[in-house]
Formats: C-alpha cells, structure tokens, sequence
C-alpha cells in the first residue's frame, strides 16, 4: 500500500497551488520553468511542500510560494500583483501534474527533476493534458526507471567498495538476497526492517537512502 506524505483531501488543492505556482512565475515574473523550478527544489519550499506541511499544500496561494521562494533565493525582485489567470497554461498543467506525481509516489521534487525536465514535462502537454493523470504517472515512471537504472543498495554498496559477498558476509542478509534486491526482483520496501537496517549499517549509509522511493 502506497503512504502519502499528506492526505489525498489536500490533493486538488495542492495540485492547484503548485500549477498556479508555475504558471505565475513563468508568465508575470518571466522565468523561464527550469530557473525557477531549481530556485524551488533548492529553497526549503519544495521540502515543506512534499512533506506534507498543511500551509504549503493548502493554506499558501501559488503566487506566495513564488514570492517565498524569490526572497529565500536572495534575490531583489520587486512584488508583482498576485495574478491567477483563467485559461489554464501548459506550465500551469505542469505544476499540476507534478503535484500529483510526487503524492502519487512519495518521491522526491528533487529526484523525480533528475529523471525528467520541466523542458521534458512542458512538451508532453499537447498529447497529455486532455489524458487521465494515470498516463502521465505511467510515462513518468519509464523515464525514472531509464534514469535510475541501479538501485540504491547497488548504487551505495558500490560506493563503498563492498562486494555482493563481502556485504552479504558482514551484514547477515543472504547473498542471493542481496542479489534479488540489486536485480529488482525483490522489493527492498518490503522487507524486514531488521535487514535493510544491517545493510545500511555495514554500506555505512542511513536505512531510508536503501529504499526504492
């Protein structure tokens, strides 16, 4: 069963806050997406924001998450008029859209940007915007699968220098394990908390930077 960060009665609100976020940044401060969207990712807004926090994902308006992000960036900016425009644009659908995949799947802003770019997202909204979310969702998760091709216990194991044997030897987890989880054939989520827990401590990393989210 998928855990969200914040409940799905939020949900509307939230993908309606973070399209109007997109939309206003791009067409009244003139951004372009990408530049703002890191200035996002980089500021604590996107943290608050997919944590759940009810004052990001229902108490702000998209035009104060712009502003708050413009000021946690540092820059000196005059205060535009709060706009919300009408006729939905292709970057309000993008906001939308990305509010609902990381709900949907618990990832990260930051990761899901490393798969796929605003560029990316933007010119998927002529054949996409009139679809089911679900199609979005879908077509998301193949580019996170094409970009995140390792594991993260592949991924961190090999970092740290250890072999499947040597890992398996030190940490207690079997080997062939060890082997499933590195080939996806065993979901690493659904294990014992015990052994991805002797895992992170012998790789030398948190337990949660193991887990496939």
């Amino acid at each position: 069963m998928m855990i969200h960060a914040y409940s799905e009665d939020y949900l509307n609100n939230a993908q309606k806050i973070l399209g109007d976020m997109m939309d206003y940044a791009v067409n009244t401060y003139e951004f372009s997406p990408n530049q703002f969207y890191e200035m996002f990712l980089v500021s604590d807004v996107s943290m608050q924001f997919q944590t759940g926090n009810p004052t990001y994902v229902a108490g702000k308006t998209g035009c104060e998450l712009v502003k708050e992000v413009i000021r946690k960036s540092g820059l000196l900016i005059p205060e535009l008029k709060d706009e919300m425009y009408l006729d939905k644009s292709p970057e309000y659908w993008c906001g939308w859209a990305l509010a609902y995949y990381q709900w949907y799947t618990g990832r990260s802003f930051m990761k899901i940007y490393h798969a796929v770019s605003i560029e990316e997202i933007l010119n998927m909204y002529p054949v996409y915007h009139e679809m089911d979310i679900s199609r979005f969702v879908e077509t998301i998760n193949e580019k996170w699968d094409q970009y995140y091709v390792e594991t993260n216990l592949k991924r961190l194991r090999m970092l740290s220098g250890l072999s499947q044997s040597e890992l398996a030897k030190r940490s207690g987890v079997a080997l062939r394990q060890i082997q499933l989880f590195e080939q996806r054939q065993r979901d690493i989520n659904h294990t014992r908390a015990i052994d991805v827990l002797s895992l992170a401590r012998e790789i030398g990393c948190k337990s949660e930077e193991l887990l496939e989210i």
